[in-house]
C-alpha cells in the first residue's frame, strides 16, 4: 500500500492525492502532524522509498518498479 503523508492545510499535498485518484493508484493518506522523522509535506512511501514534494517523475518512477 502505498502512503501519502499530509497536513490538512498543504495544497500540494492535496494535488497529489487528486492526481494519484486520476491514475487510480490506491494510498493510504496519513496526517503528517507530530510524525518523527517527517519534516516536510507531502511525502509518498513507495515499498519502503519516500519520496519528498509532489515530484511526479520519482513518483512514476517508484509506482513502476
Amino acid at each position: 500500500m502505498i502512503k501519502v503523508y499530509t497536513t490538512p492545510t498543504c495544497i500540494y499535498c492535496h494535488a497529489l492525492m487528486d492526481w494519484l485518484d486520476e491514475l487510480g493508484v490506491e494510498y493510504e493518506e496519513i496526517d503528517a502532524r507530530g510524525i518523527e522523522g517527517i519534516a516536510a509535506v507531502p511525502v509518498t512511501e513507495i515499498n519502503g522509498q519516500r519520496i519528498v514534494g509532489f515530484d511526479r517523475p520519482a513518483i512514476k518512477k517508484a509506482l513502476a518498479q
